[in-house]
C-alpha cells in the first residue's frame, strides 16, 4: 500500500506541474524572432479618394510642394499658415508606412506634378517591426517611383522623430535615418531634415511637451521646431 500511495502522490504532482509550467519562448507572441504582419495596402483607400474628390472639384495647381507621409504629416494643420508664402499641400494620410506612401504616390503626390515632394515615412515601419534595412529599400523604392515620372523633382526626407512612446526602438530610428542620410547625401536633388536631434532635452532624451497626450503625435511647439528645420530646404 505504502508504494500504491508513493505512485499517486507522484502522478498528482506531474499533473500539477503540467498545468503550471510557462510555455516555451518560442511560442510568445512578443517574441523578436517574430515576422512582422503584412501590411494591407488599402487600409487608408477612402482617405486617398477623399482627396481625389476635392481634386475633382478644385485640383491645385502643379509646380507646388507636397507634404507626404503618416500621421505626423497628416495632423500638421497649420502647414499652411506655417509656410504662407509657399503653395504647399498636406497629402499625410492615415498611420501609414513607407509600403503604403508607394502604393499611393501615383494618386496621393504625383498627379500635383510638384517642384518638391517633402516626405515623412518609417516611424511606423520600426514600430511595426520592420528594420532599418527594410526602411531603407523602401526608400529607395520611392525615389524610384518618383523619379521615373518627376525627374527633376526635390525630395526632402524628415528623419524618423524622437518620441517617448516609442523611445525602445530609438536604436533603429536611428540607424533608419543614418541609412537614408548616407543615400541622400549622394544626391543634390535630396535632402534630409533632421528633427531627431533638436527634439531631445539636456539630458538626450525627448521633450515631454513637445507631445500629446498619447506621447506619439506633436504640440504646436513639436510642428514649430519641424517648421524651423523644414524652411531651408524648401525651393
Amino acid at each position: 500500500m505504502k508504494g500504491v500511495a508513493k505512485y499517486v502522490l507522484l502522478l498528482a504532482l506531474g499533473v500539477a506541474c503540467s498545468r503550471t509550467s510557462p510555455a516555451p519562448a518560442s511560442a510568445s507572441p512578443q517574441s523578436s524572432s517574430a515576422t512582422p504582419a503584412p501590411i494591407a495596402l488599402e487600409r487608408y483607400e477612402s482617405e486617398i479618394r477623399a482627396f481625389e474628390s476635392a481634386d475633382r472639384a478644385s485640383m491645385p495647381a502643379p509646380g507646388g510642394i507636397v507634404f507626404y507621409g503618416s500621421s505626423s504629416i497628416r495632423r500638421w494643420t497649420s502647414l499652411v499658415a506655417d509656410f504662407p508664402d509657399l503653395p504647399v499641400l498636406n497629402r499625410g494620410f492615415g498611420g501609414s508606412t513607407f509600403p503604403e506612401a508607394n502604393h499611393y504616390v501615383s494618386r496621393a503626390v504625383l498627379p500635383y506634378r510638384p517642384r518638391t515632394i517633402v516626405v515623412y515615412e518609417g516611424d511606423n515601419d520600426i514600430a511595426a517591426g520592420r528594420t532599418p534595412q527594410q526602411v531603407l529599400a523602401d526608400y529607395r523604392q520611392f525615389l524610384r517611383l518618383v523619379r521615373d515620372s518627376l525627374p527633376r523633382a526635390r525630395i526632402v526626407f524628415i528623419g524618423i522623430k524622437p518620441s517617448p512612446s516609442r523611445w525602445a526602438q530609438v536604436d533603429r530610428q536611428r540607424e533608419a535615418n543614418r541609412l537614408v542620410r548616407e543615400v541622400v547625401a549622394t544626391d543634390s536633388l535630396q535632402s534630409y531634415v533632421d528633427v531627431f536631434t533638436p527634439m531631445l532635452d539636456a539630458s538626450g532624451r525627448p521633450r515631454p511637451a513637445l507631445f500629446v497626450s498619447d506621447s506619439l503625435h506633436m504640440t504646436p511647439a513639436g510642428y514649430a521646431i519641424w517648421r524651423t528645420q523644414v524652411a531651408p530646404h524648401l525651393r
